[in-house]
């Protein structure tokens, strides 16, 4: 059982180990980027989320005159 452990504590250190060495081949944004990304990202969900509701409206709206 303790041989079990120690290669899985082995297994475990070699993965992190590699993942240490893929986040440094990594190219992150500058801070201007960053925040350009972050707004496109907040305008897109805003535009999903109004989709959604719009959707959600009018297929309500619908049910309601059918449901009468």
């Amino acid at each position: 059982m303790a041989a079990q452990t120690n290669v899985k504590r082995m297994g475990a250190r070699k993965y992190f180990k590699s993942v240490r060495s893929e986040l440094k081949k990594v190219s992150w944004p500058n801070r201007k980027e960053l925040q350009s990304y972050t707004m496109v990202v907040l305008v897109a969900c805003g535009l999903a989320a109004l989709g959604i509701w719009l959707a959600d409206s009018v297929f309500g709206q619908v049910i309601q005159l059918l449901a009468k």
